[in-house]
């Protein structure tokens, strides 16, 4: 499928909060059609980054572009209707249906499409049933949950999708597989993705390129296979050792068995 989804440019990004530097000159060119993982230890600026891309937290300096444009001279509305935006939480509203809670982006858009079809359309993408679309929040598991908030995401046909620990809530088997899921969907859509990480496992399986963050600036921007040779600083390494040991321990115990 063609690449549907937007190149991304910063240029000089900071966001200071008073003498904190959260995000500190940040300048990176991110090709149309990519999924890149940001990681890093807590408090490495991450989510301060992302949240910058859809304006949900504004620049101290420094320019985003979003393909040819400009973040800040879109109306941050307009900018979120074109920016999926998926997180930890989900925040699903509790006291709409499912096809509700799917369909609220189209409708605060004021968009015109038959609602129903469209979020018949994403149960299906997401592969979800189509009798949950009746149902409330508080009857689903937290990964068909989860599901739901990607589909929300989806609905207003963004090119561009943020994810902030979409996963990390999730018991290990669900993550997995809502992971590679997610994969295959971003390939299937041709979208540019964001996602955000604590886990150098995830992101060394999900993304074609890892950006590793700490004390507001990058430290390493690199593809898993090069991460993964252990010649891309010592911030990377000490990340990368960490499901590295895990697999050694794994193999051992195997051994024993």
């Amino acid at each position: 499928m063609p690449v549907s989804g937007p190149s991304l440019s910063l240029h000089q990004l900071s966001r200071h909060y008073g003498a904190l530097r959260a995000v500190d000159s940040v300048s990176l060119e991110i090709a149309a059609g990519s999924l890149v993982a940001l990681v890093g230890l807590s408090g490495s600026g991450k989510s301060t980054l992302l949240k910058m891309i859809n304006r949900l937290v504004e620049p101290t300096s420094g320019t985003i572009r979003i393909g040819d444009e400009a973040i800040d001279s879109i109306d941050p509305h307009v900018l979120r209707r074109r920016i999926g935006y998926v997180f930890q939480n989900i925040g699903l509203f509790p006291h709409m249906t499912i096809a509700r809670n799917i369909a609220i982006g189209l409708e605060l858009a004021g968009e015109k499409e038959d609602r129903n079809a469209r979020v018949a359309e994403l149960l299906d993408l997401v592969e979800l049933p189509q009798d949950m679309a009746t149902r409330m929040p508080d009857q689903l598991s937290g990964g068909q949950q989860q599901r739901v908030g990607v589909a929300r995401a989806l609905a207003t046909r963004p090119g561009l999708m943020l994810m902030d620990e979409p996963f990390g809530a999730l018991d290990p088997v669900t993550r997995d597989n809502l992971t590679g899921q997610y994969k295959a969907l971003h390939e299937r859509l041709g979208l540019t993705t964001i996602i955000v990480t604590h886990d150098m496992a995830e992101a060394l399986y999900l993304a074609d390129r890892i950006l590793v963050m700490e004390g507001g600036r990058i430290r390493a921007d690199a593809t898993p296979a090069e991460l993964l040779s252990g010649d891309v600083g010592a911030e990377a390494e000490a990340l990368v050792a960490i499901p590295r040991a895990q697999a050694a321990h794994l193999i051992a115990l195997g051994k024993q068995a």
